[in-house]
């Protein structure tokens, strides 16, 4: 932080302290009770009448230097403007008053403790202020209606938050204005009050309890007025065949209509290519039974690490192929026709197009439906290289129809499929290199995790090139070339296949979005809230489709609150949490996360510390010999709190599980250390962390205290 700023907020923390310091040691807080300021209504009334406006310049100063330092006596204040001043004028003096002081404390508490609580408590604050960007004032309105939030709390809360001064001011100055006449009235009857309490009768009270929930109905209404704006070319149906229509039978449109049909409503799902969606047939299920068969071979190759003489396989890449179309068939059943169809699901393949917000359109026949789920699914990227689109090149989605091994193998991208793919390939003897863009594979991880993989893959033989960007595809004769650019030079990389696996994009055109006017996000995801609405409310979107992960865990996540919102949304509505979000590679060994790494901490102005657990310590991995990779957990500093845990090593994935759940139910590594895991496990690795973060923060007194102790004992 620059020395200035530090200088300005002690300065300012000085100056607010002196003076609230003052204050009390003066007695002034006797000066402003009720009591007081009846006995003196009379001194104040001849001095109105001799100087006007010196009493309303001085009352004005007052009231600010009050609010501004989170005084007690605003509320007598009040009272005596309405006393003295009269309904009018006193209204318009303590308006203005309390908006400026309110501001002054708003930004305050901005200067002096905003930075300090981005940086303990970032994520929580985003989250708060994503709310206010999108409510803009709206909140503060209510609660400025509603005289059970304290005056004080308002204005040093929202100083930790986004909302501009601008805002803060008009919408404060308004919202108080209800309150501030209620108040001032009471004050012009001053000789009659008996006590602060009697202002505020249970009656006046309900009244700005309804007031402050006022501007809900009205965004309720304003909503209900917008919808109807939306709907407003369209012919609602008299009568609607289906409550639920799904488009796409990957994992969030199962899920949806599974959910949909348990709760008994009648749902129809469509699906225009294979059932299972991309996860079953070109994703998860063919990519993992891929990563199994080349790690076996990548096992036998180190037999003699187990003390075999000779472990060479021999296989025929085809046969490997098989055995992932095998995989894949028997997995299928949990996603199959017949299956959803026994769960009295209405099962349609083909195209399905949406002709109005209540209408969707399989194959020439027009189904009415209350609610619309939107879960197509994505598609792989391919990005806009010269010569790219003349050159046959494999994807995640045909890959898997290969029949021999390439000899050069060329996977652009080095994210997860990039990284799982080249490591894959290597292990079964091509000759792979991996072109990514940026400085570094799995950019989305920490340095040390970027590092670690690559290594692990440049293990297996694979040719790593990083900030390398493809230009353009060349055939010489039967030879063909991928052209890069490296610091400026021309790189011409020969293969003869070419992965492209740069990133996924959503499937988002050819079935009535456009007609309907539904936006995408710059991310060309479909447009949603909070609630996983459209454009249109009864129109929702989940998976990969609508983002902002791009997990088959999270899309099934997702299904759920589109469904639920969409069949009982009258009712109640879930906002969808993305709190606790697990991901996984599968390279070998695996990179499992979850919440904040320390890249996102950073970017975030979190205040964390590390905690870190080398693998090669634990007693299961050194059995294994596979005694590598780590553990790093993030918490806030002295607090066993989780914000992150990221784990490299084998069985990463399974082992996310158990700090998956601390995060999800709030539960702190010295719970963790304190359950007893199984020995000799890889979940003690968990165990191990938690004891590393122990360890670090031991009490070091007491620890003396107690050598003391035992030392005295052995007299």
């Amino acid at each position: 932080m620059p020395k200035h700023s530090t200088l300005l907020r002690l300065g300012v923390a000085a100056a607010i302290s002196g003076l609230i310091a003052a204050f009390f040691a003066l007695g002034l807080q006797h000066y402003l009770t009720l009591d007081a300021l009846k006995a003196r209504q009379h001194l104040l009334d001849a001095y109105r009448a001799a100087h006007p406006l010196l009493l309303a310049g001085g009352f004005l100063a007052v009231y600010v230097i009050v609010t501004a330092l989170s005084l007690p006596g605003a509320l007598p204040l009040t009272l005596v403007a309405g006393a003295i001043f009269g309904l009018f004028q006193g209204t318009v003096l303590v308006s203005f008053a309390s908006t400026i002081g309110a501001t002054l404390a708003f930004l305050s508490s901005r200067l002096m403790f905003r930075a300090s609580v981005e940086r303990r408590f970032g994520g929580r604050l985003k989250t708060i202020n994503t709310g206010i960007d999108q409510e803009r004032g709206f909140y503060l309105f209510a609660l400025r209606l509603v005289p059970a939030f304290p005056f004080v709390a308002i204005n040093l809360l929202m100083g930790l938050s986004s909302l501009s001064v601008l805002t803060f001011y008009w919408v404060s100055q308004l919202g108080m204005l209800a309150g501030t006449l209620v108040y001032v009235n009471a004050g012009t009857q001053l000789a009659q009050l008996q006590s602060l309490s009697g202002v505020l009768s249970p009656t006046l009270f309900g009244s700005f309890v309804l007031l402050g929930l006022f501007p809900l109905i009205a965004r309720w209404i304003m909503a209900r007025v917008k919808a109807q704006r939306v709907y407003k070319r369209w012919k609602r149906p008299r009568r609607y065949d289906r409550n639920l229509v799904v488009i796409g039978a990957g994992s969030a449109g199962l899920v949806s209509a599974y959910i949909a049909a348990t709760v008994r409503a009648k749902v129809t799902l469509v699906e225009q290519r294979e059932m299972g969606g991309d996860c079953l047939n070109h994703g998860c299920v063919p990519s993992k039974a891929l990563i199994r068969s080349a790690r076996l071979l990548a096992d036998a190759r180190r037999g003699r690490d187990f003390g075999f003489e000779d472990t060479a396989l021999v296989f025929q890449f085809s046969d490997v192929m098989q055995r992932i179309r095998r995989v894949i068939g028997q997995v299928a059943p949990h996603d199959s026709e017949e299956r959803y169809r026994g769960l009295a699901v209405d099962v349609r393949r083909g195209h399905a197009t949406i002709t109005t917000p209540w209408t969707v359109e399989v194959n020439g026949e027009a189904i009415a439906t209350r609610s619309i789920v939107i879960a197509a699914g994505s598609e792989p990227l391919v990005p806009p290289i010269e010569g790219l689109d003349q050159m046959e090149y494999l994807t995640s989605e045909n890959i898997w129809n290969l029949q021999e091994l390439p000899r050069r193998l060329i996977v652009l991208g080095g994210g997860p499929i990039g990284c799982e793919l080249a490591q894959a390939f290597a292990r079964f003897g091509s000759e792979v290199t991996q072109v990514e863009l940026v400085e570094r594979l799995l950019v989305r991880e920490d340095d040390d995790v970027s590092r670690f993989v690559r290594g692990r893959l440049e293990a297996d033989g694979v040719r790593v090139l990083t900030a390398h960007k493809a230009t353009a595809v060349e055939r010489d004769g039967e030879s063909k070339y991928l052209m890069c650019v490296h610091d400026d030079k021309q790189v011409r990389l020969p293969f003869d296949a070419l992965v492209v696996a740069v990133g996924r994009k959503p499937r988002t055109a050819g079935y009535g979005l456009e007609e309907l006017g539904i936006p995408l996000t710059k991310a060309k995801t479909i447009e949603t809230d909070d609630y996983l609405q459209t454009l249109y409310p009864n129109i929702y979107a989940c998976g990969d489709v609508a983002g902002p992960y791009q997990f088959t865990h999270t899309a099934a996540h997702q299904a759920w609150y589109a469904v639920v919102n969409a069949l009982f949304g009258r009712f109640r509505r879930f906002r969808v949490d993305y709190s606790v979000i697990p991901a996984v590679t599968f390279t070998d060994p695996e990179v499992a996360r979850v919440g904040l790494n320390e890249r996102e901490a950073k970017e975030q102005n979190v205040t964390y510390e590390v905690t870190r657990y080398g693998i090669d310590d634990l007693d299961r991995a050194i059995t294994e010999d596979a005694a590598l990779g780590f553990v790093k957990i993030l918490t806030p500093p002295g607090e066993d709190r989780l914000l992150g845990a990221t784990i490299v090593g084998e069985h990463a994935g399974d082992l996310l599980a158990e700090f998956v759940l601390a995060m999800r139910h709030k539960i702190g590594l010295n719970k963790i250390l304190g359950t007893i895991h199984a020995y000799p496990t890889w979940a003690e690795a968990n165990k191990n962390a938690a004891g590393v973060w122990k360890k670090a923060h031991a009490p070091r007194r007491a620890l003396r205290w107690l050598e003391r102790y035992y030392r005295w004992q052995r007299r």
